[in-house]
């Protein structure tokens, strides 16, 4: 009886060792699938984002899910070269972020201390990193309460984060939250809110490759003093003017856990007007920031304070008509040449007459000619019997006379499109 061996070959045999396996395959092509690159690229709530993260501001990033909060921040790390701790919020308990209880040798003489968790010992021991506290909104009442000191205090348990730590977390509107919360007002109020949306443009060329690259602010050394300054002024005469904002509780539940004006997010827009300034950020950043730490209201409110801040002096302007430079802006450029006009009112002299009218005549010139009808009308009624009419008013004249009548032909059209509508029903 002869006996036939029958060899079988298999994926671990020895024939198939110079062959990578499918895993090794396939984790070579997730390795590809994850190389992306990062480009300059203006982006506003990106810039938003670095420059609260440079102000050392708790940033709470708000968004619907799957809106690319998470890769934000992994990106942003990685950016800052910032080692990034993830903590989930709503899976600790309190005890997580306000220390354990550890029972010594003696505690009625040392007391009982409180012990961290891991990652803020890790924290620590690097110095320096990013904290992102994500699903804060899926937090319990007790776990945001436990969540205080960490956000204000920068503690956890017996421990304090270096100042090299940043913290920023995450949170989906309760509509769309698992089991989601409202946030307490006390924490609500610790944070800069911003809105998180996705931009078609950065999503289409992130999935081809190319993400934008988050950088810190490059702040103007020697611009530093004066951006304190203009912050300073800034928040305290807009206070002044409107005392019942300085500290304005929301009455809807909703409301209260988001941004909303006190004495301590009026302080953390006042440092944040002073870093804007002195990265030289636009208008546009600045509202995204403003209004994610006190509201929209009084956010809107303090961003057309500064603008009217901002405006030149009404004499500097009369000193130098010709060369003056106005606000792009049609309604700062008409607030501007009010100003002026106000001016010549306080003081009535004939030269700033004159330059008053040359400085309209150059707003004409660089821009639309319906901002200079109010304050020409005004100025024209300040000429004194004995002051005689200077050249360019004629000039202003024709444009003056073309806008009212371009007004009063859009008026008629106006009132014929209504009353059509009024006859079709």
């Amino acid at each position: 009886m002869s006996v036939t061996s029958v060899s079988t070959v298999g994926p671990g045999s020895s024939s198939d060792l110079s062959e990578p396996s499918q895993l090794d395959v396939a984790g070579e092509l997730l390795t590809l699938l994850r190389e992306t690159t990062t480009e300059p690229r203006p982006d506003d709530q990106l810039e938003a984002l670095t420059l609260a993260v440079a102000a050392d501001l708790p940033v709470l990033l708000w968004g619907e899910p799957g809106i690319g909060k998470t890769a934000a921040l992994t990106q942003l790390a990685t950016a800052l070269d910032l080692p990034l701790t993830t903590v989930i919020a709503s899976v600790h308990e309190p005890s997580d972020f306000s220390g354990l209880p550890v029972v010594g040798d003696d505690p009625a003489e040392q007391g009982v201390p409180m012990a961290p968790p891991d990652w803020a010992v890790r924290l620590v021991r690097a110095g320096r990193g990013l904290l992102f506290l994500d699903e804060l909104s899926t937090a319990p009442p007790a776990v945001q309460a436990a969540l205080l000191r960490l956000v204000l205090e920068r503690r956890i348990g017996a421990l304090r984060l270096p100042p090299g730590v940043r913290i920023v977390a995450a949170a989906n509107p309760r509509s769309s939250a698992a089991d989601g919360w409202e946030l307490s007002p006390p924490l609500a109020n610790r944070f800069v809110h911003l809105q998180w949306t996705h931009d078609h443009d950065v999503v289409v060329r992130g999935l081809g490759g190319t993400w934008p690259r988050a950088t810190l602010p490059r702040l103007d050394p020697d611009g530093l003093a004066e951006a304190v300054g203009r912050a300073r002024r800034a928040v305290c005469e807009f206070l002044t003017a409107r005392p019942g904002l300085v500290h304005r509780l929301p009455s809807g539940e909703t409301r209260r856990g988001g941004a909303w004006p006190s004495p301590r997010s009026w302080e953390m827009t006042l440092n944040l007007i002073a870093f804007a300034t002195a990265a030289g950020s636009s208008g546009e950043v600045l509202s995204l920031l403003v209004r994610g730490t006190v509201g929209d209201g009084p956010g809107l409110e303090l961003m057309a304070s500064l603008d009217r801040m901002d405006l030149p002096d009404p004499e500097t302007l009369l000193a130098d008509p010709s060369g003056a430079v106005l606000p792009e802006r049609g309604d700062l450029r008409q607030a501007a040449l009010d100003g002026v006009v106000a001016a010549v009112r306080r003081r009535p002299e004939k030269p700033r007459w004159d330059a008053a009218w040359a400085l309209l005549a150059r707003a004409m010139e660089t821009g639309a000619p319906d901002v200079v009808v109010v304050p020409a009308t005004t100025l024209a009624g300040l000429r004194q019997q004995d002051w005689d009419i200077p050249a360019s008013i004629e000039r202003l004249a024709g444009a003056m006379a073309l806008s009212r009548r371009a007004d009063r032909a859009a008026d008629r059209a106006t009132a014929r499109n209504a009353g059509a509508a009024k006859a079709g029903r």
